[in-house]
């Protein structure tokens, strides 16, 4: 069985681990053999793996590495996408390096990185559900944005997961700092800062101890937010730019009812093709799934993990006209993942069955972003 295997030493963890995600960079350039597909305007193309690893939104943030941000009002603009992950592929480009490979292989080293990381985090605040919790989410089909995709995903769950274990481990100042960089890097600096501020209070509580000043510093992790808004309005006078280009053709959501009831969602479902329903129900399922779960965070983690799981779940959720993306957006709602594992370890058979179907999920995942197809 999969889980006894794993189970028996942290070598054989880390041996799945990267059966996986090189199994993951495999399937993507098969599918990019079978279907190859490039971003337009790009004279810099790299061979395999890593062409296969350049899809959709990973055209923005090599855009922005290369000739940084600019603003076209009621047009698609790269303020839309935060600076902390095309900053980082700027600065390997200044050694020399193809944007490209550099960008793919932060990815890579940031969701391994992550992923690493993450088991600490588990064996402090489940042990008893660490394992399978770490199988689930690494096999989960969506985690193939962790291994190499030109997306920042893997490197914000590197940082919130990493504020999250300073945090456990009695390092606020840690803790604020990856936090602060974590929202420069994705939109939901809400969820980490009400998050790890209601940790640090909860943990000092739980201690019986007195709240102190330096328990109420992990509040200032949104100075990433707040340090690419002052930019935001220095250079082009809208702090939240970030935010008001959503609304440009082509990105512009739903609004009203339409958009809290999807019903953008349920016209897809009625008339568009079946890879469009599977697709798109694959993110309902997710995000139903995952919502089911979070007072069992709550129950089980705490009000910080429950808060911050509710919030950075709900923010792209509200605001999805079609709940597309929901599926690598759960990867951030990583406590979920707990109390998932403490159900299915009741049930062997079906916790050995389901992370199969995930691993053989993860491959046709990304095999389909190899082919350019729209995956989340």
């Amino acid at each position: 069985m999969i889980r006894a295997f794993v189970l028996h030493s942290p070598s054989r963890r880390l041996g799945w681990l990267c059966f996986l995600a090189l199994g993951s960079v495999v399937a993507a350039s098969l599918g990019h053999l079978l279907k190859p597909a490039f971003l337009e305007g790009v004279d810099d193309l790299p061979g395999l793996p890593f062409a296969a690893m350049m899809r959709w939104d990973a055209g923005w943030y090599g855009s922005i590495a290369k000739d940084g941000y600019w603003l076209s009002p009621g047009k698609q603009s790269p303020v839309a996408y935060f600076p902390l992950y095309p900053l980082l592929i700027r600065a390997a480009a200044w050694t020399g390096a193809n944007r490209w490979v550099a960008a793919a292989l932060l990815s890579f080293g940031a969701g391994i990185g992550g992923l690493l990381a993450l088991r600490r985090w588990l064996g402090r605040v489940a042990p008893a559900q660490a394992t399978t919790a770490w199988l689930l989410v690494v096999s989960y089909p969506y985690t193939c944005y962790l291994y190499g995709v030109v997306y920042s995903d893997a490197l914000f769950l590197l940082l919130v997961v990493g504020a999250f274990l300073a945090l456990e481990s009695d390092s606020p100042i840690a803790a604020t700092f990856l936090g602060a960089l974590a929202t420069a890097c994705r939109p939901v600096a809400p969820a980490v800062v009400v998050g790890l501020t209601l940790r640090s209070l909860e943990r000092r509580r739980r201690a019986g101890l007195p709240i102190r000043l330096l328990d109420l510093v992990p509040g200032l992790s949104g100075l990433g937010l707040l340090a690419y808004m002052f930019f935001l309005q220095q250079q082009f006078g809208d702090p939240l730019a970030f935010a008001h280009v959503q609304s440009a053709p082509g990105w512009e959501s739903a609004s009203g009812w339409s958009l809290v009831f999807k019903s953008e969602w349920w016209h897809h479902m009625r008339v568009d093709h079946w890879t469009v329903k599977l697709r798109l129900g694959a993110h309902a399922f997710v995000t139903l799934g995952a919502v089911a779960l979070i007072p069992s965070v709550f129950r089980r983690l705490g009000w910080g993990y429950g808060a911050y799981v509710l919030l950075v779940l709900a923010m792209p959720a509200a605001s999805s006209k079609d709940l597309q993306g929901m599926g690598r957006y759960a990867l951030a709602a990583f406590p979920v993942f707990v109390p998932l594992a403490g159900w299915l370890d009741e049930w062997g058979g079906l916790r050995d069955l389901l992370l199969v179907v995930l691993a053989a999920g993860l491959a046709v995942t990304a095999a389909l972003w190899g082919t350019g197809a729209y995956v989340a």
